[in-house]
């Protein structure tokens, strides 16, 4: 068996390991961020549990930690109160980015791991099957109930050679990407094998499996092996290491050869991942600000590369050096190895370990500025300014346009210092996490006034007669949907006051039409919600009254979210009838007829039929028809 169906075979409870088959699987641990995990402690409530379930939960704050008025202070609060009653680990607010502390602390080979964050997946750097999914789904598996996904056909992506000169691992997944596009690794595990893995540290494994996310690939996997064993045992765990890799002569559904001494630095374009070239075609572009850090770029190794490189050196006046550590285990390391004060005297501006600029909460670039970032995504306004440029880079490669102050050709670099490997001694920051109280039973929850109960949403009529409250072109993203932000994501608690931003970067008329029509549907084109996990871009449109959306095709998180809150995801079987709607036109939806993975037709103002289809199985549609996964489960219980 390859590593996936290894892993996989542990856990199915139902279902076979059948590409395309829906399977039920056991979830061992699950985590949970601040931005989606309001939610997902509220959903947890309403499901009744008196503990998690998992063998091991934690609830991280990093996304919103800004604080500005009482929302988040309070809804920081909320979750540390629901962590304590109900078995979850809690991550104060400054510990750090939840990918980079869940790999040093809590994740584990052969382990399953489902998040309400797309780059949860960061895991699979130690050959933990980790998948982002929304917070309902999460929640659920807390409640010990299985995850749900249809097996995902499994890639090899086979690696030869040894990085050479100024590549990073982050040139790697942006080859991938560059290559595949962002929606290459839709309904597919990459599973990275060969003699070239054996090169690459934990650290940079999790670099090249947070960004597959971006490929919208359900998860990435390397093996466990001797390096992760050296990493276990560096963060002083290495009891909890196991090897597992891949058995000799596993068969897989592609295979893609990639040989790694022929990388050289790359550059995502503005405003998507796979707008990948080479850095030295951006010779002469200049650069007003860089930052670093993120779930991808903010390991020990990364940053000591990075102050290494600015060891006695300034950077280029006109341009603005962000760094932010991701975690304060690797601040630690830092601080004890004098690394800080080359950041520190070359003029950077020292962040808070948390995920900062990268969702745009703060470090915003100036107005159509070029900021070159280690981040993961550089959709069109997710930095925080609409106009800004971002180019998607490694730490190395920042490192030197910041100094530079514009994109310049690598081969006038000089000679990279080699990579950085952990020290001798690395600090455990394990004390910082609070751990349930065993009295938890006796302990009460914390609800500032932003804590706003769920609502129950109704179930899907037998026909429905809607207008068209938006069309959209391809490639819309979860940002374009609900957008992040200190402003918006304090009131991730409190869905009818998020719902007024609904498209509010998009269509700023959207939130309107809909409270006049009290319902609508949304007309999109390819890979519709790519990029995060965030279910607010599934909750928020419901709570305002769309009931379907219908799309060239679905990004699989976002389907999923859209399946849970009870909103019917349709595919056009003709892309070409996506031209033949516009904004106003009422649809008839006959939802009676729609069987799973079956076409029907919609009716068109009364006359013009078009045909769509879904993939949906016997239990989403059941989830849909009951107004949303909550109400099944509700359902469930009741019979």
């Amino acid at each position: 068996m390859n590593l996936t169906q290894k892993i996989l075979s542990r856990h199915v409870v139902r279902g076979e390991l059948v590409a395309g088959k829906e399977i039920a699987i056991r979830i061992d641990q699950t985590l949970t961020q601040d931005a989606t995990g309001t939610m997902a402690s509220l959903q947890f409530e309403a499901l009744g549990c008196d503990a998690v379930k998992t063998e091991r939960s934690v609830s991280y704050v990093d996304h919103n930690t800004l604080q500005m008025g009482f929302r988040n202070a309070d809804d920081h609060r909320y979750l540390q109160s629901v962590a304590n009653k109900y078995g979850i680990v809690f991550s104060p607010p400054g510990t750090g980015i939840c990918h980079q502390l869940h790999l040093e602390n809590f994740a584990r080979p052969g382990r399953t791991l489902v998040g309400s964050d797309s780059h949860t997946p960061t895991a699979g750097g130690v050959g933990s099957l980790a998948i982002g999914a929304g917070g309902l789904s999460v929640a659920l598996a807390m409640a010990g109930e299985p995850y749900m996904l249809a097996m995902p056909k499994v890639v090899n992506v086979h690696l030869t050679g040894k990085l050479q000169g100024w590549a990073a691992a982050k040139d790697v997944i942006l080859h991938l990407l560059g290559l595949l596009t962002v929606k290459g690794g839709v309904g597919k595990v990459m599973e990275y094998t060969g003699p070239g893995v054996a090169t690459l540290s934990v650290p940079e494994r999790a670099t090249i499996t947070n960004m597959g996310a971006e490929l919208g690939a359900t998860t990435s996997l390397f093996p466990s092996d001797e390096r992760t064993r050296e990493f276990f045992a560096a963060m002083g765990r290495e009891d909890e290491w196991e090897a597992l890799v891949a058995d000799e002569g596993a068969e897989y559904d592609e295979v893609i050869e990639i040989d790694l001494s022929t990388l050289e630095p790359l550059a995502a374009c503005p405003h998507m991942p796979d707008r990948v070239v080479p850095v030295r075609e951006l010779a002469g572009l200049k650069v007003d600000q860089v930052a670093i850090g993120s779930c991808t770029n903010s390991s020990y190794a990364d940053l000591k590369m990075v102050s290494m490189l600015l060891k006695d050196k300034l950077v280029s006046t006109g341009t603005d050096l962000l760094i932010a550590p991701g975690s304060k285990q690797v601040l630690s390391m830092l601080v004890a190895e004098g690394a800080l004060t080359p950041l520190i005297l070359a003029g950077a501006r020292l962040l808070e370990c948390a995920c900062g600029p990268c969702i745009g909460m703060g470090g915003s670039p100036n107005s159509a500025g070029v900021s070159a970032r280690t981040f993961n995504r550089n959709f069109e306004g997710r930095s925080g300014t609409q106009d800004g440029q971002v180019y998607l880079v490694s730490p190395q490669t920042a490192v030197m346009l910041a100094l530079r102050g514009e994109f310049t050709d690598p081969a006038s670099w000089g000679t990279p210092p080699a990579l950085p490997q952990l020290p001798d001694e690395v600090p455990s920051i394990r004390h910082l996490f609070i751990f349930p109280a065993e009295n938890a039973k006796d302990l009460s929850i914390s609800r500032g006034p932003n804590i706003v109960p769920l609502e129950q949403f109704t179930k899907l009529p037998e026909q429905l007669e809607i207008a068209v409250q938006l069309v959209l072109e391809d490639d819309i993203t979860t940002d374009h949907i609900m957008p992040a932000g200190p402003q918006i994501t304090a009131l991730r608690s409190n869905v009818p006051a998020i719902s007024e931003y609904v498209f509010s970067r998009t269509d700023s008329g959207f939130v309107s039409r809909m409270k006049e029509a009290g319902q609508g549907v949304i007309v999109a084109g390819e890979n519709y919600g790519q990029g995060s996990s965030r279910e607010h871009a599934a909750l928020a449109p419901r709570h305002l009254g769309v009931k379907a959306v219908l799309a060239k095709s679905f990004a699989r998180i976002h389907r999923a979210n859209l399946v849970n809150f009870g909103i019917l995801p349709l595919m056009f079987e003709s892309k070409e009838d996506h031209a033949e709607i516009q904004l106003g036109d009422v649809l008839s939806i006959p939802c009676s007829q729609i069987v799973p993975g079956g076409s029907c037709s919609v009716l068109k103002n009364g006359s013009e039929q078009i045909k769509v289809m879904n993939d949906l199985t016997e239990k989403e549609l059941d989830i849909i028809q009951s107004g949303g996964l909550l109400n099944y489960v509700r359902q469930s219980i009741e019979r």
